[in-house]
């Protein structure tokens, strides 16, 4: 197994987000990660330095470290370290400086800080309205909502709600389409004024099944059966009342927003 590393100075997200999109290319790889964020001082980076080399001398394989450190005093120490150091800083810096004429300010927190309040009072808005509005739990405020999730129990519907509200600021509400709304034809009539906000979200029965078994374990809620019915269904209503959806099966939460995102003609509000 491969030690990975990400390090940054301050919430090592951003490294987290690319080394991981880079290491899922290489498929069966196991790697044992840490994450090191406010790497701020000389200091803390010497002591994560002398952590990487034990790890090389004690371990089959050097570790790889992901790092954003803008400040070259606690890059230094980190590149001397003996790990594969990939610097996602400065794979992209030079190019940028000679495109741009300009040299880059090496301030720490920089690529985090809030750039436009306006934007990020958005943000925080978005989240707001979206846990008031997960799950069905407030129905009063669909006109203000930017897209209505809609699904079976277990279709993803919260993560990618809070998703669409964090990284797009999306007021998103979502509401569980219940075996109860499947016994009568069409759309719920409460839901029918927003129909141009619905998105649907599917899985594949084998997989709701299992993930059912796991909150309820052998229950007609968690049956392969009831399963079978309900994607069967709700599928059906979508494509009735010509409302987009998506098959969520084999898709992260990030590849499930970014595309209803696309789909919908949803503007990424920015921050």
């Amino acid at each position: 197994m491969r030690t990975v590393v990400f390090v940054s100075n301050r919430t090592a997200i951003t490294a987290e987000t690319m080394g991981h999109s880079l290491l899922g290319q290489f498929e069966g790889h196991r790697f044992s990660e840490q994450t090191h964020p406010y790497v701020d001082t000389p200091e803390k980076a010497e002591a994560l330095a002398d952590k990487l080399r034990v790890s090389w001398e004690t371990g089959e394989h050097r570790p790889i470290v992901f790092s954003t450190l803008a400040d070259p005093a606690t890059r230094e120490p980190i590149l001397r370290s003996g790990a594969l150091v990939i610097d996602l800083f400065e794979c992209f810096l030079g190019d940028l400086t000679g495109e741009l004429g300009a040299e880059p300010h090496q301030t720490t927190g920089r690529s985090h800080r809030i750039s436009d309040l306006s934007s990020y009072e958005g943000r925080i808005e978005a989240i707001n309205y979206t846990l008031a509005h997960d799950d069905g739990a407030d129905i009063r405020h669909y006109d203000h909502a930017d897209v209505i999730l809609l699904g079976v129990s277990r279709t993803a519907k919260t993560p990618t709600s809070l998703y669409l509200a964090l990284q797009f600021s999306l007021r998103a509400a979502n509401y569980p389409i219940t075996p109860e709304d499947l016994e009568y034809e069409g759309l719920p009539k409460f839901l029918r004024p927003y129909r141009n906000r619905l998105f649907g979200l599917i899985t594949d029965p084998d997989r709701l099944h299992q993930i059912r078994s796991q909150r309820r374990p052998d229950s007609r809620y968690a049956s392969l059966d009831q399963c079978h019915y309900e994607i069967r269904q709700v599928e059906a209503m979508y494509m009735a009342e010509r409302i987009p959806y998506v098959n969520s099966t084999l898709m992260s939460v990030e590849e499930i927003a970014t595309t209803i995102v696309q789909r919908s003609g949803l503007r990424r509000h920015g921050f």
